[in-house]
């Protein structure tokens, strides 16, 4: 495995607070790595570590083999960043300001022109001569991965980058992130679970400055029982859960509503053979009986929830 980017022991402390405390982190070359947590979660100041753009208190940072904190430009020319709220001049037009971006990059002119018009095709914005003021956010966040990838990045770090997105804005930038899978190796921060699933290969999950679990996807929806079951039921629904939780292939169970059960199951076909007797013990009446792969939404929740407990 070639490693992209490396995080060890990283800890940014603020007013002897911990930003950041002692997180590892690995991100394979050319794979979407989703860096996921709920808001305040320390996302946005591991971001700008990585970026060089502030100091760890300590630990390490490491990009393409080089420690970023003594690494020289010609490191940093290797990243492309998008912020979470990216700024642009509203008097440009899309290509004139991927010229300016690809400039300060130092990209020949040839090279350049060439580079922002396959770039803007891709992101759906060729042909647009619209000045970036009339843009809607969906267009100017599609604009902001472009000019990230001016510099033909070797590591995309996108922070956030479909938060406030109505849903064709959010399908439109993780469309352009997908095409994007092994031409470059993307980092991809957000609290959106769903997004996440769609788009990424791998997953750490960071919660109060501290990283919870680091996986690929299928992996990680391993761990916590790949599958659950559905149910409604009329009368005895407190009872039959608790009978549900004592058989030997059920996890967590719970309790949304009145007649409704969900509960997570190593052994699907068991639980499928077993429910209906267990319904009929209790005189309950079966209304609804569904099965189904567990998401990342349950193993998030999961996992935040023990954390706090």
């Amino acid at each position: 495995m070639t490693v992209a980017l490396e995080v060890s022991a990283l800890t940014k402390t603020y007013n002897g607070k911990h930003a950041l405390d002692a997180i590892d982190l690995t991100v394979e070359e050319g794979s979407i790595f989703g860096f996921l947590g709920p808001n305040g979660a320390g996302k946005t100041t591991a971001l700008r570590l990585i970026t060089g753009l502030t100091r760890p208190t300590s630990g390490v940072v490491r990009v393409l083999g080089h420690d970023v904190a003594r690494a020289g430009n010609a490191v940093r020319a290797q990243l492309g960043f998008l912020p979470d709220v990216p700024a642009f001049y509203d008097w440009m037009t899309a290509p004139e300001f991927m010229r300016f971006a690809g400039g300060l990059f130092g990209v020949e002119r040839s090279v350049l022109t060439q580079r922002a018009g396959m770039l803007l095709d891709s992101a759906g914005l060729g042909g647009v001569t619209t000045r970036i003021g009339g843009y809607s956010r969906g267009m100017k966040q599609r604009l902001g991965i472009a000019q990230a990838l001016i510099n033909a990045p070797q590591l995309l770090l996108l922070d956030e980058p479909t938060s406030a997105l109505d849903p064709i804005g959010r399908k439109d930038v993780l469309d352009m992130i997908d095409s994007l899978r092994g031409r470059t190796t993307i980092f991809f921060s957000t609290h959106i679970l769903g997004d996440v699933e769609r788009v990424c290969d791998t997953v750490a999950v960071l919660d109060r400055g501290r990283v919870l679990t680091q996986a690929p996807i299928p992996e990680l929806k391993a761990r916590y029982g790949t599958h659950k079951i559905s149910m409604e039921v009329t009368g005895s629904a407190d009872a039959l859960a608790a009978a549900i939780a004592q058989r030997p292939w059920a996890g967590a169970v719970t309790r949304e509503n009145v007649g409704s059960i969900e509960a997570t199951v190593t052994d699907v076909r068991a639980a499928q053979h077993d429910i209906p007797r267990l319904v009929v013990d209790h005189k309950a009446g079966l209304i609804r009986l569904e099965a189904g792969e567990i998401g990342l939404e349950e193993v998030f929740l999961d996992l935040i929830g023990e954390a706090h407990s």
